[in-house]
């Protein structure tokens, strides 16, 4: 048996971990309050994969819950003293070669406003829902999902006062305008 590699990263109420395991099979996830397990069999090669994780601080077992997707599996453990960070997702603070953080997904959130802490939580929330329809929708239906999906999150940002990020309605309009379908092409000679 060997570790299934994951990402994770911290919010306010639950820390997130992926597993980065395409087209699992058994899957299992056992949440207790101080420590957590996963397994799995690899899809393609059937490869038991485990992972144990003692983990920095408490959980709610109940609370917690795990989404799998033909790409990977969301495991949302819900803290049990919500508002605090975790520096780590391990009791210990030896390196995991099969662990590493989500930057992508990573957001510094003890210095913000609550309000804004609970749009990234709902954020969070999304994103797992988001991972549970990818698994009933084909790939092309997947791609615009996503692309609506990107375009709600920019949207959001902006409604939080992300100035810097860029209008979607502008670009298209710029897009459209520099078409160069509409010209005529010069005869070859």
């Amino acid at each position: 048996m060997q570790p299934a590699s994951a990402k994770w990263y911290d919010r306010r109420d639950s820390v997130f971990v992926e597993f980065c395991v395409e087209d699992s099979k058994d899957v299992q996830v056992n949440f207790e309050k101080s420590k957590f397990g996963f397994s799995c069999l690899n899809g393609a090669d059937n490869v038991k994969l485990q992972n144990t994780v003692d983990l920095f601080g408490e959980i709610d077992p109940d609370g917690s819950k795990h989404r799998r997707t033909d790409r990977s599996v969301l495991c949302c453990l819900r803290k049990a003293e919500a508002g605090k960070s975790w520096p780590r997702l391990t009791k210990e603070k030896t390196k995991c070669n099969w662990l590493s953080v989500d930057f992508n997904n990573w957001k510094d959130w003890e210095d913000d406003s609550d309000e804004d802490l609970s749009s990234f939580d709902k954020f969070s929330e999304v994103r797992i829902q988001t991972c549970t329809l990818q698994k009933h929708v084909s790939m092309s239906k997947c791609t615009v999902m996503s692309i609506s999906w990107f375009c709600a999150f920019l949207q959001m940002m902006n409604s939080m006062g992300g100035d810097d990020l860029p209008d979607l309605d502008a670009a298209e309009e710029e897009h459209d305008s520099a078409d160069s379908d509409d010209e005529k092409m010069p005869d070859l000679e």
